[in-house]
């Protein structure tokens, strides 16, 4: 059953912190993966869950920097992961089945904004494979671990979506770049990705999110020229955080815990979230929260990655 794209007075918000989400919530026994947990957002969720009593698998790209980032956390452990290499997405799936753990919260946190143009893999636009592509393929090869578990699956969207729909036409920029269109489609992706994995998912206990963590500083912002985030307001010359809108790195952790653990979304999926609470129907804009270009982009993905967890035997 489809969840009404409607707050569902969670009795936290826009200035909650992960911890606060937390509060009374026991997660002994419960294992989650948080992709890019090793920095930003992702490292304050990692701190979170791990607190609450969870056993958190961090895959990581550079995994000595994140088993330094953390240290001092009970209950982390990393393992090798590009999301830009599909070979290192099998591989790293490949250990979490053989271990015949179950994963009941998966967090597909890591990603890349309003970087130069790149190309990964058979050429596929950078943030389009990593912030989606690689999580479509991630999700799907943890699938049975996922639905042994009745899994929550969390995937970060961004006020960016309203940026740009799906460029059906040429979703890979090949015909002219523009890094701020290019994140607006990974991340109405990742909203749409959400929405029909929640399709899927759903009759076996599996539920999936979406959410905007609200504007934060944090390492996303490693390929913005300081200049750009001066005229934009977001800092000052000496790099110094002055908009007031924007949240601290607990707080902007907080709605992607909040999807992942409250009891309040027991029985709801495939919404949008903010503000650690489902967001309105005008905060989310139509071209991400439409089933038929849900189902449409899962099927693109599922032909560029060849995986479909879901897929018909034979066909």
């Amino acid at each position: 059953m489809s969840t009404p794209q409607r707050p569902i007075d969670s009795g936290f918000g826009e200035r909650s912190t992960a911890d606060d989400v937390l509060d009374g919530i026991d997660l002994s026994g419960k294992l989650a993966i948080v992709t890019g947990g090793y920095s930003g957002l992702g490292l304050e969720t990692v701190r979170s869950l791990a607190r609450a009593g969870a056993r958190v698998i961090v895959p990581a790209r550079r995994p000595d920097t994140a088993r330094d980032a953390l240290a001092g956390i009970d209950g982390a452990e990393v393992a090798r992961l590009d999301l830009a290499d599909l070979a290192d997405v099998h591989a790293f799936a490949r250990g979490v089945l053989d271990s015949g753990r179950d994963v009941d919260l998966l967090i597909n946190n890591a990603g890349v904004m309003a970087c130069p143009e790149t190309r990964v893999g058979p050429g596929w636009e950078a943030q389009f494979a990593v912030n989606h592509l690689g999580h479509h393929a991630l999700t799907n090869l943890l699938w049975p671990a996922l639905a042994r578990a009745g899994a929550r699956v969390v995937a970060v969207s961004s006020g960016a979506h309203w940026r740009s729909g799906i460029r059906w036409d040429d979703p890979q920029f090949t015909r002219g770049y523009d890094k701020w269109l290019a994140y607006g489609q990974a991340k109405t992706a990742n909203a749409l990705f959400a929405l029909h994995l929640d399709t899927l998912g759903q009759s076996h206990g599996v539920r999936a999110f979406s959410l905007n963590p609200g504007p934060i500083l944090t390492p996303l912002q490693r390929h913005l020229p300081r200049a750009e985030m001066v005229d934009a307001g977001w800092i000052d010359e000496e790099g110094n955080g002055i908009d007031p809108t924007f949240k601290t790195p607990e707080q902007g952790a907080a709605t992607q815990v909040w999807a992942a653990t409250s009891p309040r979304l027991a029985g709801h999926g495939g919404v949008y979230c903010q503000d650690c609470d489902i967001a309105p129907a005008d905060g989310v804009a139509a071209h991400a929260r439409d089933p038929e270009q849900a189902a449409r982009l899962w099927a693109l993905s599922a032909e560029l990655t060849g995986l479909d967890a879901f897929a018909t035997p034979g066909r």
